[in-house]
């Protein structure tokens, strides 16, 4: 299963992120595993990174 990925030094939102990272789970059931639980990793970590940049923002 593969999804888009931005561009290098492209951010995303991190509400576009949490949309894609609840697209994953719901059409795997909420099972990860293999391919599918390395991309949730990349997306968790790719959201996590977009929250501390909108509080930084914010601030």
């Amino acid at each position: 299963m593969s999804s888009p990925q931005s561009p290098p030094g492209v951010s995303r939102s991190a509400a576009a992120v949490d949309a894609e990272i609840r697209a994953l789970l719901e059409a795997t059931g909420g099972w990860l595993w293999g391919p599918t639980r390395a991309r949730y990793e990349e997306l968790r970590d790719e959201w996590v990174a977009a929250v501390r940049d909108e509080i930084t923002t914010a601030a």
